[in-house]
């Protein structure tokens, strides 16, 4: 294999750079086609036999990516004393969310990979807890938000009241730890038999055949599970900003500005697009972790 001058492969090095631009192509194919959307459908979309099929495209509906893109400057709230401009806001919100997403995915992640390491220590327990671990899954998260946030009201953690975000990061781990639980499980369970094997004929216990072996051999099926882990944490995190009325994060934002896109659309697709922002920046701090472990994928490979 051909390297560069530091010695890394050349192919590393292009797959480094694969995810960053494969991003950037889908987000500009996105915007094209948003605008040729516009351009090629009516202004009030195409009606067949009374059910609409494509909808409306005219600025009230579907504003311009550069208007979306030009509110972002525009002030807030005219006229306030601390002027604070839509962008200023959009990225506060974002970095808040942030915050609860990054902690939901710790807590669901840490408890998503214990219960895989249980699971993967006794059969019994796999086969009684992984139905359920899949079943959490099918209740409707706007069905379980304010449930969290009441009982969150009754209770306090080491004398201190239970506070509104630490229910918005009990949700986004909540959606966080079914990826990893069962990617890890999956990963913890690839091992070669022979590999097994080998280390019960060197008198190696579980616990140094979990650290040397199954958990190197679980780091390819982690990140995949994580990536998916941390978009579910973002998205957990907005729905319950928006369920239980947390103020501060991207989803109450959203809210904010719905109320007013009959008159001026454009700003609550600002939200909208820092929104997804966010899951982009979530899923990028996983690729980090990526790289801090890729010499454990080069060793599965």
């Amino acid at each position: 294999m051909r390297t560069t001058g530091q010695g890394a492969p050349r192919g590393l090095r292009r797959s480094r750079w694969r995810g960053p631009a494969t991003t950037l192509a889908a987000f500009a194919l996105l915007v094209v086609a948003w605008e040729l959307v516009k351009v090629l459908v009516p202004d009030d979309g195409v009606t067949i036999g009374g059910v609409r099929v494509l909808p409306r495209t005219s600025d009230a509906a579907m504003p311009h990516v550069w208007t979306v893109v030009g509110r972002l400057f525009d002030p807030e709230v005219a006229g306030a004393a601390e002027p604070r401009s839509i962008g200023a806001a959009v990225a506060a919100g974002a970095l808040f969310t942030l915050r609860l997403s990054l902690g939901g995915l710790i807590l669901g992640g840490v408890l998503g990979v214990l219960l895989a390491v249980v699971m993967q220590r006794s059969g019994l327990v796999e086969r009684m807890v992984l139905p359920y671990v899949i079943a959490s899954q099918t209740v409707p998260l706007i069905a379980i938000a304010p449930l969290v946030a009441g009982w969150g009201g009754k209770i306090a953690v080491f004398g201190q009241p239970w506070e509104p975000w630490a229910s918005v990061m009990v949700i986004a781990a909540y959606l966080a730890f079914f990826p990893i639980a069962v990617g890890m499980l999956r990963g913890l369970n690839s091992p070669a038999r022979a590999d097994v094997e080998l280390f019960r004929a060197l008198a190696c216990g579980w616990w140094t055949t979990l650290v040397r072996l199954r958990l190197p051999a679980s780091v390819p099926y982690l990140i995949p599970a994580l990536r998916l882990a941390a978009a579910a944490a973002v998205i957990g995190a907005i729905v319950a900003e928006i369920s239980t009325g947390t103020r501060g994060g991207i989803g109450r934002l959203i809210i904010e500005y719905a109320q007013s896109a009959t008159g001026d659309p454009s700003r609550m697709y600002t939200a909208i697009l820092g929104a997804a922002v966010l899951g982009l920046v979530a899923a990028g701090a996983v690729g980090l972790l990526d790289l801090a472990l890729v010499r454990y994928r080069s060793a599965s490979r």
